[in-house]
């Protein structure tokens, strides 16, 4: 199957993570993906048949597809995500390859950070574990908008449908209400291939899409312009030539909506108002420009502008604060603290901060808040309140990932610390799920 150039540019784009525990079999499921999608090169799949049949194996071992980076993690080289680039004729994929050890959750957050869909596997045998909920709390707290269940190695529990009713039952509960808005639960065995790219034909209980057809067919949303219009200042332009002697322009990459020239704007955090009078995109000057479009704009009026300041339409700016209530995800080893001094990095703003409290901490068993832990440990996920030392122009994480995300970092070596979501707890995401949920006409999954 051969995919053209003119092909793939009439597809759309679907990024989407891959998550496990250790030996659930994601190796093998994002390797036989690859390979019956036929997005595996000649040389990479001889490479795999004679690794194989060196090691007395029948049939090429896909895993293999995928265990270069396991082995440099294993070896301590590099512990991050593994991102593979594959295409149908239906649709483009970017697949971010997420680590399965418990002490490497953390590198979830990367990968699912720009995702619209999460693929979480679960080994049939095992059923949901301590990790797999982990997983779909990291979904449901970066707002993944879709999350696959692929129950794994149903050919060593004889195909069974109760087996995967039960465990998609439990999954389908505690992730909904963890707030994730939709769930699809597949069964599948990435070693045989069943309900991966083909349909099983052991499973004749089962009548949903196989993982590559969901993957070719989920909706998919890239509409940045219809959010509230935001742009970071990354850059202040002036040339200062006999050209151009009084041009001053604002450079940076559109985080989301839509900006008009003649359009009254706010500067955030000073609060001045301005008009924009001219845009200049690729050199040359347009009317509108949109997410994610790199462009300058230039306004009416000689404001202090520098890097970080947050341009926005001004009758719909995000409010500006200096306390932030956020959602974490502790992702270094050593603990964040109350008290402790960091920076907090907001688009292209940096300032200092402290942390002035650690309100709770998520127990991920029963979903329960352990009040005033005191700090955050590695993998954590707990609500935090920062106190900056100067404003910042956030808005919830529920309305924008970009504008309303933020990092904590070591001011002395640079370390991040946490990735941050502000705004919206897991009750508030479970409520809107709830609300969603309501007006939805079947169930997310079905069998």
């Amino acid at each position: 199957m051969t995919t053209t150039t003119e092909q793939l540019s009439a597809t759309t784009l679907l990024r989407f993570a891959t998550a496990g525990s250790v030996d659930d079999g994601k190796s093998t499921l994002v390797g036989r993906l690859l390979h019956d999608s036929k997005s595996v090169l000649t040389d990479q799949l001889e490479a795999v048949e004679q690794v194989s049949l060196s090691r007395g194996q029948d049939a090429p071992d896909l895993a293999l597809l995928t265990d270069g980076l396991r082995a440099e993690r294993e070896q301590g080289i590099t512990i991050d995500v593994a991102y593979r680039y594959f295409a149908t004729p239906r649709r483009r994929f970017i697949l971010a390859d997420t680590p399965g050890h418990v002490q490497y959750t953390r590198n979830m957050v990367t990968g699912a950070s720009t995702a619209e869909l999460a693929v979480v596997l679960v080994d049939a045998r095992n059923g949901v574990v301590e990790q797999t909920r982990r997983h779909a709390a990291v979904a449901a707290l970066l707002r993944v908008p879709h999350v696959v269940l692929a129950v794994n190695k149903m050919d060593l529990v004889d195909y069974a449908e109760p087996v995967f009713a039960a465990i998609a039952e439990e999954f389908t509960a505690y992730a909904a209400s963890l707030g994730v808005p939709e769930i699809t639960a597949i069964p599948i065995s990435a070693l045989a291939g069943d309900n991966v790219v083909e349909p099983s034909a052991h499973m004749d209980w089962y009548g949903g899409p196989t993982v590559l057809e969901h993957l070719e067919t989920v909706p998919v949303s890239h509409d940045l312009t219809a959010c509230h219009a935001r742009f970071p200042v990354q850059y202040v332009i002036r040339p200062q030539t006999a050209e151009h002697p009084d041009y001053r322009g604002y450079a940076g990459q559109i985080a989301a909506g839509v900006f008009r020239v003649g359009e009254a704007v706010s500067v955030l955090p000073s609060g001045r108002t301005t008009t924009i009078t001219g845009i200049d995109a690729l050199g040359a000057s347009v009317d509108t420009a949109w997410a994610p479009q790199s462009v300058t704009l230039r306004l009416a009026d000689d404001i202090d502008i520098s890097r970080g300041d947050l341009i926005a339409p001004t009758d719909d700016s995000p409010a500006v604060t200096r306390d932030v209530e956020a959602t974490v995800c502790h992702v270094a080893d050593q603990p964040l603290s109350v008290g402790q001094r960091v920076l907090l990095k907001h688009t292209t703003r940096t300032v200092k901060a402290i942390v002035k409290d650690i309100p709770s901490r998520l127990t991920l068993d029963d979903l329960s808040q352990h009040p005033a832990p005191g700090q955050l440990v590695a993998n954590d996920i707990g609500r935090v309140v920062v106190r900056t030392a100067e404003p910042l122009a956030l808005d919830a994480y529920a309305d924008s990932r970009r504008t309303g995300s933020f990092l904590l970092i070591d001011p002395a070596d640079g370390t991040t610390l946490s990735a941050g979501m502000a705004g919206a707890s897991f009750a508030e995401a479970a409520a809107v799920a709830e609300a969603a949920a309501d007006t939805a006409d079947d169930a997310a999954w079905d069998f």
